[in-house]
């Protein structure tokens, strides 16, 4: 096999692996600053730090076409299709919680480079991290005091794989953890060292020492299972990408690709902790985003707009029903739930 096909080869696995994450960035990106340049299509009222007013609120990226478009934005969580306050930072992927946000960036200019910052809960900065490349995911804890975020690694690669990514998970006011390829992998009871090991959708539970991820090796993805203080990741269940642990901290939803062929197609799977039970949820469009849970019976994602390049909504769907997903908030991208 030539060095040039093994790129080839390599470069398709990274799609089948990860998702459409990076063309939705580069679709966004080429529409980016045409998008801007008329009115909005939505209702909106710009805000120097969006709806900072301790009301329950969704905080996501903003896809509607004019003013505003890619920055942070939010509604109120009882009026979800009301005018929504748009904020004045350029988000490519944001999560939020009452006291913080993170917000990954890709900074273009005649040097593109790629960001990830924390914000106070006034959109002041707080912290930053430079990213090796495409930023991907990112999530705080419950109670505001662990990040993690996860963008691709430019120009780097393992063995045959041909693509990396890295996955770092810090405090919100201290040191890092660093990145997750430091910590021990545990596969059925064997620590595993393969160069193709990659990390990416942290999820925290409500113990601090306790956090959800994907692993990946060997072709395969696992649901994780991280710990902390030992620095370790255990293998929980296979088929599960980017996790998001329920408000009661009972149920893990996250993507699951039931693809019987080489092109990746993923559904949205439920995981009982307790009981080990899985539930594919009926969305039959393939699910590419960091999901996110509404309260304790319902599931957001982001979909993409295929009629409208760099468009997209927030959908949801029930997570113990077999109701199909409803459109939730239009214009919309990377939903996250602030409850106050």
């Amino acid at each position: 096999m030539t060095s040039r096909f093994r790129v080839v080869i390599a470069t398709v696995l990274t799609i089948v692996l990860l998702g459409g994450a990076t063309v939705y960035g580069i679709v966004a990106f080429s529409g980016y600053q045409s998008k801007q340049d008329a009115p909005s299509e939505v209702d909106t009222t710009m805000a120097a730090a969006a709806a900072v007013d301790g009301a329950s609120r969704i905080v996501f990226r903003n896809t509607a076409s004019g003013a505003g478009y890619g920055l942070e934005s939010s509604v109120p969580l009882a009026d979800p299709g009301g005018t929504r306050a748009v904020g004045t930072v350029a988000c490519d992927r944001v999560y939020s919680t009452a006291k913080f946000s993170m917000c990954l960036r890709i900074d273009r200019g005649a040097l593109t480079t790629f960001s990830a910052t924390l914000y106070d809960s006034r959109w002041q900065a707080k912290k930053a991290w430079a990213l090796p490349g495409i930023p991907s995911r990112t999530r705080i804890s419950a109670d505001s005091k662990l990040v993690a975020f996860t963008s691709f690694v430019t120009g780097e690669s393992y063995g045959n794989v041909g693509f990396a990514t890295a996955t770092q998970i810090s405090t919100t006011d201290g040191p890092d953890y660093g990145n997750l390829e430091a910590f021990a992998l545990m596969i059925d009871g064997q620590r595993n060292t393969a160069a193709d090991r990659n990390f990416w959708g942290v999820t925290f539970s409500t113990d601090d020492n306790v956090f959800y991820a994907t692993a990946a090796t060997g072709g395969h993805t696992w649901l994780v299972k991280g710990n902390l203080a030992a620095r370790t990741l255990t293998t929980v269940t296979q088929a599960a990408e980017c996790p998001s642990i329920s408000p009661d901290g009972t149920r893990i939803a996250y993507k699951k690709n039931v693809s019987t062929s080489a092109t990746g197609y993923w559904s949205i799977a439920v995981l009982d902790l307790a009981t080990g039970v899985e539930k594919v949820l009926p969305e039959k469009r393939s699910v590419d985003d960091q999901v996110d849970w509404l309260d304790d019976s319902t599931v957001l994602y982001g979909m993409p707009r295929t009629d409208s390049p760099g468009d997209s909504d927030i959908w949801s769907i029930a997570s113990n029903e077999s109701a199909a997903g409803t459109r939730f908030i239009q214009h919309a991208w990377s939903p996250s739930v602030v409850r106050e």
